[in-house]
């Protein structure tokens, strides 16, 4: 079965295990915040589309910090398919699983991971070629154990899930150590609220703190 992400993104994500999954009001905050992350070792984030901010954010990290891989998430219609590829996507993302959107983001090639948490989700998602998927909500719908449940009938097909919501610095490793998980969504790294109050140094110490619990489960 053919990925929609290619090998080489597929393997990056795995070997930096987190991906800061962020919410930003102000475009003008999006260089400072990705030089920020990018210093303390986070290298790939997504903006998600819960603002009008986050195109123009990611127009603005794509030019100034080109080492960050940068996506989009929350894409809930084709448009905003054809929008974040525009704008320079490197990859996309949604809460659930969408035919359309999907089929949107194959036909434009953006590499897309819908969010399951049944298996008729990820059997949907497997309809369209997808090996990467977003695990979500985990922690509301059964966390770790759930996953390895939903995910067993799959497992000779190699799936690999990205699980957000309700994940932290506390759980994260428990996640990490699965053989299901590529790679961990972080909304707490760099909260709405601290990228608002442009606490870089905050932002900093929590990056940090993630990627040095990813190299102790993940040595290179």
């Amino acid at each position: 079965m053919k990925s929609l992400f290619s090998v080489k993104m597929l393997e990056s994500i795995e070997r930096n295990g987190v991906i800061a999954v962020l919410v930003v009001d102000d475009a003008a905050d999006a260089t400072p915040l990705a030089k920020t992350l990018l210093a303390s070792g986070i290298k790939i984030m997504e903006l998600t589309l819960r603002t009008p901010a986050a195109l123009d954010a990611l127009k603005l990290i794509r030019k100034n910090v080109p080492a960050m891989t940068a996506g989009i998430g929350t894409i809930l219609t084709p448009e905003q398919a054809d929008a974040a590829k525009a704008a320079g996507a490197e990859f996309g993302v949604a809460p659930g699983m969408s035919h359309r959107v999907l089929a949107r983001a194959k036909e434009i090639g953006l590499p897309f991971a819908p969010g399951v948490c049944t298996p008729s989700d990820i059997e949907a998602a497997l309809e369209h070629g997808c090996q990467l998927l977003k695990f979500f909500p985990a922690e509301t719908t059964g966390g770790l154990k759930h996953l390895k449940t939903m995910a067993a009938p799959y497992q000779h097909l190699g799936l690999k899930f990205i699980p957000l919501g309700g994940l932290s610095q506390a759980n994260m490793s428990s996640y990490l150590e699965s053989p299901l998980v590529t790679a961990i969504g972080g909304s707490w790294i760099a909260p709405r609220e601290l990228i608002k109050a442009k606490d870089w140094n905050a932002i900093a110490e929590n990056a940090r703190n993630a990627v040095a619990a990813v190299a102790k489960l993940r040595p290179a």
